[in-house]
């Protein structure tokens, strides 16, 4: 992860990390289904080290694409 995001990030405020990593936002929380986290990391990181319940949190989640070959 980068530390200089992971400090841009400390420094906004948790709703509006909160707001950010919801559905339908650009950048939102986005996700395997097994969980692994595409988008939204180090806002995730930010909110945990908060103590928020980061499992809860709404996010869209994206299915591994197979090519039929």
């Amino acid at each position: 992860m980068s530390a200089p995001k992971i400090e841009r990030f400390r420094r906004v405020s948790t709703c509006e990390l909160k707001a950010s990593l919801a559905p339908g936002q650009p950048g939102s929380l986005k996700t395997r289904p097994d969980g692994t986290i595409l988008d939204g990391h180090h806002r995730v990181t930010v909110l945990a080290e908060r103590g928020e319940d980061v499992d809860q949190l709404p996010r869209e989640i994206i299915e591994k694409e197979f090519d039929e070959a």
